[in-house]
């Protein structure tokens, strides 16, 4: 008698610590929040993540504090931050400084996508401490640090903070142009025309 194999059993998730499982529930919702923002289900987000939906709520109290968690963790830019500080210094200043641009770049798409699509789906922060917080975000405020940092031992008609904020400020208008259907220029254009400026040639004036 041929013996009926049995279903193969589901395998389990390898254990990760707290750390990890909350980072990776987090990883696995960014994208469903961009797609659906505050609709997305937590049966989504399992099956995005590869665990069971209790696992969600054992390690976040519901979906309003993973999604305030969500928020927090679009607007957190130690990755960038450590993208720029591993380029090497010796490095052109025109090429450290485009891939400082287009680094931010993707840091605001990311902020502005996760906030817009929560936003635009009704949902509204809870988080104490995301609102009482006054100015630019921490992360965007490390990674301006970490773009003036790129400027090295450049000779500099002003001071690389400044310079940096400057930068970043064409950066900052040049992708919410974008978000109102504007030609956004490239990282490399807008480098180009911060440091040589809009003029073509000298003029004797």
């Amino acid at each position: 008698m041929v013996g009926v194999s049995e279903e193969p059993r589901r395998r389990r998730a390898p254990a990760m610590s707290p750390e990890d499982r909350r980072e990776a529930i987090l990883q696995a919702t960014l994208p469903l929040v961009l797609k659906a923002g505050a609709n997305v289900t937590t049966s989504q987000i399992a099956a995005a993540a590869g665990i069971a939906e209790g696992t969600v709520f054992r390690v976040f109290k519901d979906k309003a504090e993973l999604l305030d968690a969500c928020i927090q963790r679009a607007l957190h830019s130690d990755e960038e931050v450590a993208r720029l500080a591993a380029i090497p210094a010796d490095v052109p200043l025109e090429q450290r400084l485009t891939a400082g641009v287009a680094t931010f770049s993707g840091y605001l798409d990311r902020m502005w996508g996760v906030i817009g699509a929560l936003r635009e789906s009704g949902y509204q922060p809870r988080d104490e401490d995301h609102k009482k917080h006054k100015g630019p975000p921490i992360g965007m405020q490390q990674l301006t640090e970490a773009v003036a940092g790129l400027f090295g031992d450049a000779d500099l008609r002003v001071g690389p903070d400044l310079a940096a904020r400057m930068l970043l400020g064409a950066v900052f208008t040049n992708r919410m142009g974008a978000g109102f259907g504007q030609i956004a220029a490239e990282p490399a254009d807008i480098v180009e025309l911060f440091l040589h400026g809009a003029l073509k040639g000298e003029t004797n004036e």
